[in-house]
């Protein structure tokens, strides 16, 4: 034989007996006969017939008298019946074959009789139940024993009403643990099922009472309370076989039958007293307020079913009620065993008792109420449960208390972190409030939380502002935050529920604000424990890393819930509006029309519109709204709002105080009428009983606002009476009164209840309003939406972001606990993951500033200047010991904030924006410390290929002066930016140790393969990189440059050294822009496919280097040189970025020629592939800025080798003509630079000190002379192109003539005057082939060209060489010059302008500017063989002269014409001037005939 029982609510089977249920009745009959008769009553009782006297005469027919009955005791409760009772059971079980078949009534009525008899004693009475509670264990009282049901209620009736004797205080509290011990086995095992409501309650009660009583011991409650709990675990159960939809219904009917039987109660006395020293007490009794004077009828009587929903209600309702701060008849003790009760309930059946209207109606009302306020309380016992059973409690029914856990939470923060002043408020760490205008924006703000500003919210306040909670309080109440919160859906339920829905706090944005707020130190925190604040601070840290945690981990695509979202865009919209409106109606309705919240049906009437905006929303100022629907100007609106009120069936003061209660009114008569005259119209279409007219609503309205001040007003002492209110309304009802019934409806409504208008009142009287105001907003609130969803992750991190990693920032640099180091670097990680996943490069970039601004590898202000560090060998490999790798190595925060930090950037570089600063400046401040890889410290140059960019810069190559020696290379040495004599310092062993803990950290953070990684970033995230790179380029340079240089005008005497040719400061070397520099050109030759995007960005820092070179050091100006180079070459296949490419030659063209000159080879390098690309110089233009460039190098030895080489190869025809009309007055300046280039060597030269012997320079010796030589030689090959420009172009020959055929000339002309003897000859020997040659191009009929040629060539040649400067050049050679430049002039006045038969042009005024240069060459020096040669060529000119006819002696007749005599004076008077009678020795008196006819 076995049984089922429960324990702590858990079924268990016993295990079998050995014994006979026979046995074990007998043996339980003989211990309590047995301890019957130790007592004096029973010891001497000894067996008697006369008990069955009647019984046995009625067998046998005999009758006995009545007297005899009535004599033997009453109703089997003598003493003598007591123990007969065992007498006959045990005659009743010998006579019964099996024991099962005798009813269980029968069984169990002696142990019943003698546990309810007052003539027991504890020792009779607590054997009686043992024995009871053996024969549960055994297996006798089971579901299938007959009359069970009956049985379980007279048991239920016996232990309710135990009665006994007192003896000593601990024999007594052994009953009350064995009845404890008989309910739990009654309720807990499967017999419990079968008892009724009544029973229930009666059981439930006696536990109750017996946990409630403080004069029991504390081991007797502590076990009631055990047993309470098993009990409510097992009755809570019993609703998972409940229906709702069948119970609800039979809810109402059974309780108004049994209403006086299933009320349950806590009796204060119902329990025996264990103390000592009451022996007047007649007996101890344990009874519930339910009175049994008789015993249960029998089970034909009595029509019963198993216990349900209203035992569990009834239970539900004392628990809570108990609960009741305001109730004194209760202690906190006995709150403290009610809430665990409680909690009990809400953990076995919590999500089931949702499924029960009449349950989670208690629940939602008077349980959270009254838990609420148990929150507040200073006993930490009652805070810490209460906020258990709370945490509970919103566990299991979360989804039926959404109002109540805004309130919670509400609560919660404000206590937790009250308002702080407005002079303490930290940027960016509070969020808007609700009811005040927030920006568009949803990230948090700073806004102060104002007690104006909470005013639109509908949240109740607690009757008193609660203290801040402080020391255990606090941590606490944190916990319980942090228990609420750990459900992965909290925050979007918050966020979806609150900060969704217009009626609601943004109560995800205000936990979030003070979580943040709470990981930092608390303000004026004295007297605060340091562990205690910690640990505050912990919690909240723990919460906010949880919340990130859950929503990592719901990284998952969703579709999104577009109308949740424009719920929360419509309320951010409404609570702008509305905080408008609060300061101002006029101006909140003008915003409120012009976002559609209002007037946005047209077909409902504009005043319906806003009344209903105006009723519904929560927020509005309920003052502000009194006053506003008062005004006159306003009437419609108030008659719209006042008729949203439904008062049917309402009573005048119901009815007052629904509408008094939406808003504030106002303190005005006319204002308090028009609403109070409204009112009495809208209420009277419901045609109210007694009430004739809209007059006596109105002034009964008046009166009831009177009585409602008078009764409710502390400061009014003599209140008003039913008496009087009924004289004051007497004969206003069209004349006549109310009926007396109907004035105290009134007044007693008035007097029992005050109408409590919005923020009139504070306390518990403002609280009540307050919570009645949520339950009906509860009524009407959208349902509690619980989804783990990722829909809504990315608006809230937007709103959140910033202010969570700025906690979780101070947390990583400021606790020293490792494991909420982990948990911070971790929270990092998955910010930057959650930034990464939903594009958002703000967040990501705060993530990385955080980081490195933890990782102390930002300097303040970077060194322009590198010291001199030790450099130690390990394992071979060369190791700079710096100030940075001593400092960062000791740093164990610092390494792990970089190592996290570069692991985050790492593969996630598209995500970066504006962090790229911080990334760059901590590379630039790794390169100035050596602690770079060194494949990020590569530049490429044109000469040299690939080198390592020097953190100590020397000046680049320029050309070397001829001379050598000592002077020269102290000089070289000095020209240095640094030298090498500052004193290294030397590193010891730790700083040793530490750097190469420093290396060890740069190399776990890969930052080589972040760096291979930027040149693959997406267009956006390049942009910004590069564009980070050039601000702190920029700052380094131009910005650096712009500030010391003004500092050096304010001061003069501020570094004089540091200054140029021209006194302009010069920025000394800095490492650091170099490398900023080299990054940035290295980046986009590694991007080609960017360079669009990117070339604006560095050509504009590249552009500021190269206008104001000569400030900055020469090694910086050629890399920016070599880095535009770089750069042009991408370029050259994009036409649309062609432009940009002539844009970047012209600046290199504009350089100064020092520069130029520094950077030649560069120069060079870079053009040349430029000009060989096809199509890339074609214009004019273009190939002036090509040539510009040429020009700045044509004094640099191997610049010049190169350049006009390309030139040579460009002139010489080919296959191909490439000289065009485009190039050739650009070859023809750059021809010339170069053959003047070899005059400048040889004038300097000439300038060198004497006494030096120097070699004459020659075309075998000299390069430049050479290459001078052959420039002209190139410049006299031009002249072949001139015909095929004319021909192909359609070109005139005079446009050519000027165009091509002058400045070639003319440049030959210039170089006739060269230092250099072998160029002046080839230039003059060129020039008379050009000029008389049969490629000029002179027009016939041109005499204008004829004179050009000679007034812009001949002449200012022949005059240069008169000059005495041009003649020291060369004093030598330069007669040959002069010589053959005399021969020219001769020969090209013969060849252009003297021509037989002419007679129409007049050559007087150029033969005689040809006759004045003879002149002077002949008297330039008289021992020169010019003295004698120009004779000779005079007269070969004057003889051509004379056969051409031009020059003709007079004769006689003189036949010659008007010219020819003005001709032959004019050459007769000019030479008599240096050659007297020369012309007449000449020519003497010519013929005749020779006399033109003309």
């Amino acid at each position: 034989m076995s049984s089922t029982r429960t324990t702590s609510g858990h079924a268990f089977v016993s295990p079998p007996s050995a014994v006979s249920p026979k046995h074990t009745l007998y043996a339980e009959i003989l211990a309590v006969t047995s301890a019957m008769r130790k007592n004096s009553r029973w010891s001497s009782f000894h067996y008697s017939l006369s008990a069955r006297d009647s019984a046995l005469a009625s067998s046998l027919g005999l009758r006995r008298p009545s007297t005899l009955d009535s004599s033997t005791g009453q109703s089997g409760n003598s003493e003598r019946d007591l123990m007969l009772n065992f007498q006959e059971l045990k005659r009743e079980i010998n006579a019964a074959t099996d024991i099962r078949s005798i009813p269980l009534t029968s069984l169990l009525s002696p142990f019943f009789a003698i546990i309810r008899s007052p003539l027991s004693t504890g020792p009779i009475t607590s054997t009686a139940l043992s024995s009871l509670h053996s024969l549960f264990l055994s297996g006798l009282i089971t579901l299938d024993s007959l009359s069970v049901e009956n049985a379980l209620t007279e048991l239920s009736a016996t232990i309710s009403h135990c009665k006994f004797e007192p003896s000593d205080s601990s024999g007594d509290e052994v009953v009350l643990f064995k009845i404890m011990a008989i309910i739990r086995d009654c309720m807990c095992s499967p017999v419990g099922k079968v008892l009724g409501d009544i029973e229930v309650c009666e059981m439930l009660e006696t536990v109750l009472t017996t946990c409630c009583q403080m004069r029991l011991s504390e081991i007797l409650r502590r076990a009631a309370e055990s047993t309470m709990h098993d009990v409510v675990r097992t009755v809570f159960a019993r609703l998972f076989d409940l229906d709702p939809a069948i119970e609800e219904p039979k809810l109402q009917s059974t309780v108004s039958e049994d209403d006086s039987e299933l009320k349950l109660s806590v009796v204060a006395t119902a329990v025996p007293s264990v103390s000592e020293g009451t022996p007047t007490e007649p007996g101890i009794s344990v009874e519930p307020s339910v009175d049994h004077n008789v015993l249960p009828p029998s089970s034909a009587a009595l029509e019963r079913t198993e216990y349900g929903l209203p035992s569990i209600i009834e239970l539900l309702r004392v628990i809570i009620n108990i609960l009741d701060p305001a109730d004194q008849m209760h202690t906190d003790s006995t709150r403290l065993t009610t809430l665990g009760i409680l909690n009990t309930m809400f953990d076995v059946a919590g999500p089931r008792m949702c499924d029960f209207p009449s349950l989670i109606a208690l629940v939602i009302d008077h349980g959270c109420k009254y838990l609420f306020q148990l929150a507040r309380s200073d006993n930490p016992a009652i805070l810490n449960l209460s906020l258990r059973t709370i945490s509970t409690m919103f566990e299991t029914m979360r989804s039926h208390l959404k109002l109540q856990q805004e309130l919670f939470l509400a609560f919660t923060i404000d206590r937790l972190a009250p308002p702080i002043p407005p002079s303490s408020v930290r940027k960016g760490a509070l969020t808007p409030t609700p009811g005040t205008p927030s920006n568009a924006s949803p990230l948090l703000t700073a806004t102060d939380i104002s007690s104006e500003s909470r005013k639109s919210s509908a949240t109740p306040r607690p009757p008193v502002a609660p203290a801040p909670a402080r020391g255990e309080t606090r941590e606490i109440m944190l916990e319980t935050l942090k228990q609420i919160s750990r459900h992965p859906s909290f925050m979007v339920d918050l966020y979806v529920n609150y900060d969704c829905d217009p009626n609601c706090d943004n109560m995800f944005e205000r936990l979030i604000e003070f979580l943040t707020q709470g990981v930092y130190p608390i303000p004026n925190a004295g007297g605060y424990m340091i562990q205690q604040v910690q640990a505050s601070n912990y919690l909240c840290l723990d919460i906010l890393l949880t919340f990130i945690d859950h929503m990592a981990k719901r990284m998952d695509g969703f579709p999104v819930v577009q109308g949740l979202l424009d719920k929360k865009s419509t309320k951010n919209m409404v609570s702008t509006g509305v905080a408008r409106f609060n300061a101002n109606p006029k101006f909140g309705l003008v915003f409120l029309e012009e976002n559609r919240l209002i007037y946005a049906d047209p077909d409902v009437p504009r005043p319906r519109s806003l009344a209903e905006f105006l009723k519904s929303c929560a927020r509005i100022d309920k003052r502000i709204l009194g006053d506003f629907i008062s005004k006159p100007d306003n009437l419609d609106v108030l008659e719209a709002f006042i008729g949203l009120f439904d008062f049917k069936d309402k009573g005048v003061a119901e009815a007052l105080r629904e509408l008094l209660e939406t808003f504030r009114l106002p303190g005005e008569s006319q204002q308090i009428a028009r609403i109070t005259n409204t009112f009495a119209n809208h209420f009277m279409t419901y045609r109210p009983a007694e009430v004739k007219n809209e007059d006596a609503v109105f002034v009964l309205s008046y009166s009831i606002i009177m009585l409602n001040t008078d009764l409710h007003n502390p400061q009014i002492r003599k209140k008003m009476t039913l008496e009087d209110y009924s004289r004051n309304v007497r004969g206003i009802n069209d004349g006549e009164s109310f009926s007396p019934e109907f004035v105290r409806t009134i007044y007693d409504q008035i007097r029992k209840q005050e109408i409590v208008m919005p923020e009139e009142h504070t306390g518990q009287v403002g609280f009540e309003y307050a919570w009645k105001e949520l339950l009906a907003r509860s009524k009407q609130a959208d349902p509690y939406i619980s989804h783990n969803t990722p829909v809504f992750d990315k608006k809230m991190f937007e709103a959140v972001w910033k202010p969570v990693i700025s906690a979780v920032a101070y947390a990583f640099t400021s606790f020293e606990d490792d494991h909420v180091i982990e948990r911070s670097i971790a929270g990092f990680r998955q910010c930057a993951t959650l930034a990464g996943h939903f594009v958002l490069p703000d967040v990501f970039d705060y993530v990385v500033v955080s980081l490195s601004q933890a990782t102390s590898l930002l300097s303040e202000q970077l060194p322009t200047r590198v010291p001199n560090y030790p450099v130690v060998t390990v394992e071979n490999q060369p190791v700079t010991v710096s100030t940075i790798s001593v400092k960062f190595g000791t740093n164990f925060r610092g390494q792990l904030a970089a190592v996290v930090l570069f692991n985050i950037v790492n593969g996630n570089g598209n995500a970066l924006r504006e962090g790229w600063t911080q990334i760059f400046e901590m590379f630039t401040n790794l390169f100035l410390h050596s602690l770079l890889p060194s494949s990020m410290l590569q530049m490429e140059d044109f000469l040299s290929g690939a080198s390592v960019i020097l953190l100590r810069g020397k000046v680049p190559s320029q050309p070397q002066p001829r001379s050598d020696g000592l002077l020269s290379a102290l000089s070289s040495y000095l020209l240095t930016p640094y030298s090498s004599s500052e004193q290294v310092p030397e590193a010891t062993d730790s700083d040793v140790e530490s750097t190469l803990c420093t290396i060890d950290c740069i190399t776990s953070c890969r930052l080589d393969e972040l760096y291979s990684q930027i040149m693959n970033l997406d267009s956006d995230a390049l942009a910004a990189a590069v564009r980070a790179l050039e601000a702190l380029a920029h700052e380094r340079t131009v910005a650096r440059l712009k500030l010391e240089g003004d500092e050096t005008v304010q001061t003069p005497q501020y570094n004089q050294s540091n200054r140029n040719s021209e006194g302009q400061y010069v920025l000394p070397y800095d490492p650091a822009s170099v490398y900023l520099l080299e990054t940035m050109v290295s980046i986009l030759r590694q991007a080609p496919q960017h360079i669009e995007e990117l070339w604006p960005i560095v050509f504009e820092h590249i552009g500021a280097l190269l206008e104001t070179t000569t400030q900055y050091s020469a090694l910086l100006v050629e890399r920016a040189i070599v880095g535009l180079f770089r750069l042009t070459s991408l370029i050259t296949d994009k036409p649309a970025m062609r432009d940009q490419l002539y844009i970047a030659l012209d600046l290199i063209g504009r350089l100064p020629p020092s520069i130029a000159l520094s950077a030649a080879e560069q120069i060079v390098s870079g053009v040349v592939p430029l000009i060989q690309a096809p199509d890339i110089v074609t214009s004019q233009t273009e190939w002036t800025i090509v040539f510009s460039i040429f020009r700045g190098t044509v004094t640099h030895q191997e610049a010049a080798k190169a350049t006009f080489q390309i030139v040579t190869d460009y002139v010489q025809d080919g296959p191909k003509q490439q000289v065009t009309i485009d190039s050739f007055p650009g070859l023809i300046s750059i021809l010339d630079e170069y053959a003047s280039a070899a005059s400048a060597l040889i004038s300097s030269q000439k300038r060198s000190p004497a006494g030096r012997r120097q070699q004459q320079p020659s075309s075998q010796n000299s390069p430049v002379i050479e290459r001078g030589r052959k420039a002209v030689e190139l410049l006299f090959e031009l002249k072949q192109f001139i015909p095929s420009f004319v021909q192909n172009h359609n070109i005139p020959k005079s446009q050519a003539w000027r165009q091509f055929c002058l400045p070639l000339m003319a440049s030959l002309e210039r170089q006739s005057i060269n230092s250099s003897r072998e160029i002046r000859q080839v230039a003059i020997t060129n020039l008379q082939r050009v000029l008389l040659g049969q490629y000029i191009l002179l027009e016939d009929a041109d005499q204008a060209q004829v004179e050009e040629a000679f007034n812009r060539i001949v002449f200012p040649l022949v005059d240069e060489l008169l000059k005495p400067e041009v003649s020291n050049r060369d004093p030598a050679g330069m007669p040959e010059t002069r010589l053959r430049a005399a021969s020219l002039l001769c020969k090209a006045f013969m060849q252009l302008e003297v021509k037989e038969g002419e007679s129409q042009t007049d050559i007087r005024v150029v033969w005689i500017q040809v006759l004045d240069l003879l002149d002077r060459l002949m008297n330039v020096d008289r021992q020169d063989q010019l003295h004698e040669a120009i004779p000779e060529t005079l007269k070969n000119v004057i003889l051509v002269m004379n056969a051409a006819g031009l020059l003709v002696p007079p004769s006689e007749p003189d036949l010659r014409t008007e010219k020819q005599q003005r001709l032959w004076a004019t050459t007769e008077e000019r030479l008599e001037r240096f050659l007297p009678k020369f012309l007449g020795s000449v020519l003497g008196a010519a013929p005749k005939a020779r006399v033109s006819s003309s």
